[in-house]
């Protein structure tokens, strides 16, 4: 039911919770569960009213305050790691395109089972646009998820390639640079206190040296997390993650991470006590979302696992967590427990779980030939003049998610559960790979939570 007013949603919300500027106080927490909640997160993600969504936010966010939700960051538990205090196991980073309060209950569903304290929630700058998924409306349906499943602690949200677009860059860098620090600010006031710059994008291989290569990247990452350090709020130290080689190029060299690593701590060592990154990604040989062959297929990718082992002990031995493995859930599974045993500190998943729900018998065959033909229709211009018809297709029909929100939605009940239960099996068969069950109590000892109130919308305050 999507609301018509703001006057309506807190009509139909009385019975559930009393509001005050300050607090929300759930007094039917059965209700809550069975109704409310679901009815925030439809009208978060379809109501057409900017007003209506934000509002909803802010209940979601308070909502989830008062029930042990507490969005956090990993910065701690990673530097933990750079002490060694513990070692194999990857922290799984997980992109949701879409149908995103259904697949976020499902992982959480299967991070419940298996104790898993370790994983983080994200989405890419580029993902927010085509998916139409604004930082505060995706931190607040993994909220609303969170809660409908009884999930408590801490909840890692990800601003993933924060990226540095280089024609925008080359054109005018200080509009660029604007822009990215707009989205970082309205990020972590959503919730997202973990941000990965990448201005990797910036990397000049033309130039003679490594340091001149690179100095680019390692100034404008400096520079925006010295700006990640002035918003933070208090309490909270957000992780922030650096990237040295674009996925899908050459794979990345001890030396160029040896020199990103000086180049960043000198542009930052005048700011006292100031904390630095907590990992790097690097480039070990996959690619976004696999290498598409013309019949649809994905072709075989060999990761370099020790690149990413040896790039890993120097990220440690600088204070990082490790480095970050990018492009990784089309990958063969019986590779996936070598990132572990090569003590990579976290990998991107993102496609794998997208081609569950689009590669689905249950998925009404209408709907496929609907997304289909608006592929056809709207993505065109991306199309490469040597692409099948097949590989156009797969590799652009992540472009839907945004203008088809809402026939996912409004799925059947049954249909929903087929795709939960193919999304729960997946998310364990990784969770298992990469040995982050019973995380949730070793989490516990470094990651420190906050409760943080957001203020209430003007709307909201005129009608109380």
């Amino acid at each position: 039911m999507l609301y018509k007013n703001t006057k309506n949603l807190i009509e139909n919300i009385k019975p559930v919770l009393t509001i005050s500027e300050q607090n929300v106080n759930i007094v039917n927490k059965e209700k809550l569960k069975q109704t409310i909640i679901d009815e925030l997160a439809e009208n978060i993600t379809l109501n057409p009213d900017l007003t209506i969504k934000k509002a909803c936010y802010w209940l979601i966010w308070q909502i989830g305050q008062n029930s042990g939700v507490y969005p956090a960051s990993i910065h701690e538990f990673y530097l933990a790691r750079a002490r060694g205090e513990f070692e194999d196991l990857t922290v799984p980073a997980i992109n949701v395109r879409g149908f995103t309060y259904e697949t976020v209950r499902a992982l959480l569903k299967t991070t419940l089972k298996k104790k898993v304290g370790a994983f983080i929630l994200e989405l890419a700058r580029s993902e927010m646009k085509y998916t139409n998924q604004p930082p505060f409306e995706y931190a607040g349906v993994i909220i609303a998820a969170a809660i409908k499943e009884g999930f408590q602690g801490p909840l890692f949200i990800q601003l993933d390639h924060g990226q540095v677009g280089l024609k925008k860059y080359a054109q005018n860098p200080d509009e660029e640079i604007k822009n990215l620090k707009n989205l970082i600010q309205e990020s972590i006031a959503a919730g997202f206190y973990n941000i990965d710059i990448d201005a990797s994008t910036l990397v000049d291989l033309s130039q003679k040296t490594i340091a001149e290569q690179q100095k680019k990247n390692f100034e404008v990452t400096a520079h925006l997390t010295a700006f990640i350090r002035e918003l933070e709020p208090a309490g909270i130290t957000v992780s922030v993650g650096g990237e040295i080689g674009e996925i899908g190029g050459k794979n990345s060299t001890a030396e160029e991470l040896k020199t990103f690593i000086d180049g960043y701590n000198e542009t930052i060592n005048d700011v006292e006590n100031f904390p630095g990154l907590s990992k790097i990604s690097v480039q070990s040989g996959a690619t976004h979302g696999g290498v598409v062959l013309p019949d649809g297929s994905i072709a075989k990718v060999q990761i370099d696992f020790t690149v990413l082992k040896e790039l890993g002990e120097i990220a440690r031995k600088n204070g990082m967590g490790g480095v970050v493995q990018h492009g990784a859930s089309t990958l063969p599974g019986e590779l996936f427990n070598k990132f572990p045993e090569n003590q990579t500190l976290e990998i991107h998943l993102a496609t794998d779980f997208q081609n569950i729900i689009m590669d689905s018998p249950v998925l009404p065959e209408e709907l496929r030939e609907k997304m289909y033909a608006w592929i056809r229709e709207n993505c065109a211009a991306e199309r490469e003049e040597d692409w099948t018809d097949e590989q156009f297709i797969y590799k652009l029909r992540k472009k839907v998610w945004g203008a088809f929100k809402k026939e996912f939605f409004e799925l059947p009940p049954s249909i929903k559960m087929e795709f939960s239960e193919a999304l729960q099996d997946k998310f364990g068969f990784f969770m298992d790979k990469v040995n982050v069950g019973n995380t949730q109590e070793l989490l516990t000892k470094f990651v420190n939570v906050q409760k943080i109130n957001q203020p209430m919308p003007d709307e909201l305050k005129t009608i109380l």
